[in-house]
């Protein structure tokens, strides 16, 4: 047998043997069905996953004018947590804006606890059903959309967890309207939850909170403080692995350390600690202008940079330990070779523009604040 013909057929096992891993069946279930398995708690949708539902008003009533006209609409894909209990991996959408219309959405609610219920808006096939809500459905269309099924794709809890975890993350990679870090978040559940909790609770730390300031609502909205918290460690504890897409260094860094099956071991203690002292020091130094840049004038411009987070969070950790945020002196010290880097023309020239995402760019510009703390602490 030939190299060529061996490597075949150890390429075709290796495949076989992952398909064995998978335990998967159809169901054909009606939208009613669903919300009655919703609301007793056989259908979950996690908060956090509830949260992304962002479907314009136009985008749903045109889903719901789909149903009511026996339109074929995509799958859904589930995984069975236990025997009759499913947790929703792909669909939110669709099943959101049915709970939504028939007036069952968790998250739409009227300022008095009551549900809001969707008026349908933009339907362009039939506009005649415009302005309505499921109320105003004469009872033939009420029973069309009731009983419109759907098909679900189950993945059984046989399955192997990690493969769970990477059919979930290649259905929800790439969403419109998700940012990287919301689909991390969702995705990174199906192997350990563990590590994302960490970073929501960091992510809402004081000190840190302080130091971002100057991140627009928009980026908040889409979890960017998170993921700042996750490029922190990443960049940290794993840089020599960087080269130059941070979405998937981000990712990777978080799949190792969530997943029970790598080799990666995460002090959670004395990382937490770690973060707390690197961005009290920051607060103590500059606040909210620390990863600001400053003008000709001298003076800080009001805008948060990221090239700036990563050179003086990341830069400072050879020195970190040698800190006493109690030491006035210190900290007053730090604060002035602080600003002589942001005014350092070199410096400048390492955060701005384009072209700076590359591994030697990063840690061009890391290296320029370790050296010049480590000068002079």
């Amino acid at each position: 047998m030939s190299n060529s013909e061996r490597d075949t057929l150890q390429l075709v096992k290796a495949v076989d043997q992952k398909i064995e891993k998978v335990r998967t069946r159809s169901l054909d279930v009606s939208f009613n069905e669903l919300l009655d398995m919703f609301e007793n708690e056989e259908l979950i949708i996690a908060p956090e996953y509830q949260r992304l539902f962002r479907w314009t008003k136009g985008s749903q009533s045109r889903f719901i004018e789909s149903l009511i006209l026996e339109m074929p609409v995509p799958p859904i894909f589930v995984i069975e947590l236990e025997e009759g209990i499913y947790e929703l991996i792909d669909g939110l959408q669709r099943i959101s804006s049915y709970m939504h219309f028939r007036g069952k959405h968790p998250l739409k609610k009227n300022d008095d606890g009551s549900f809001q219920f969707l008026e349908l808006v933009d339907c362009d096939i039939v506009p005649e059903l415009n302005g309505m809500t499921y109320n105003d459905l004469p009872k033939p269309l009420e029973i069309k959309l009731k009983r419109n099924f759907i098909r679900v794709e189950i993945l059984r809890k046989e399955s192997d967890q990690r493969l769970r975890y990477y059919m979930f993350k290649r259905l929800n990679t790439g969403g419109e309207t998700l940012s990287p870090q919301e689909i991390r978040n969702c995705t990174i559940r199906l192997l350990d939850d563990k590590f994302n909790k960490f970073i929501v609770d960091l992510s809402e730390n004081e000190a840190f909170s302080t130091c971002i300031y100057y991140l627009s609502d928009e980026k908040t909205q889409q979890k960017t403080d998170q993921e700042l918290v996750l490029r922190f460690f990443a960049f940290k504890n794993a840089g020599e692995r960087y080269r130059h897409d941070v979405g998937d260094f981000l990712t990777d860094y978080m799949e190792k350390v969530s997943d029970p099956e790598s080799p990666i071991k995460f002090d959670y203690e004395m990382e937490k600690s770690c973060f707390e002292k690197t961005f009290q020091i920051l607060k103590d130094t500059l606040g909210q202008q620390v990863f600001s840049g400053v003008n000709s004038n001298g003076n800080f411009t009001s805008r948060f940079l990221i090239y700036h987070y990563e050179a003086f969070s990341v830069g400072i950790q050879p020195i970190i330990d040698r800190v006493n945020l109690s030491d006035v002196n210190t900290i007053a010290k730090l604060k002035e070779i602080f600003m002589d880097i942001k005014k350092d023309d070199e410096f400048k020239h390492m955060t701005t523009g384009g072209g700076k995402n590359y591994s030697n760019r990063l840690n061009d510009r890391i290296s320029f604040v370790s050296k010049r703390v480590r000068d002079v602490l």
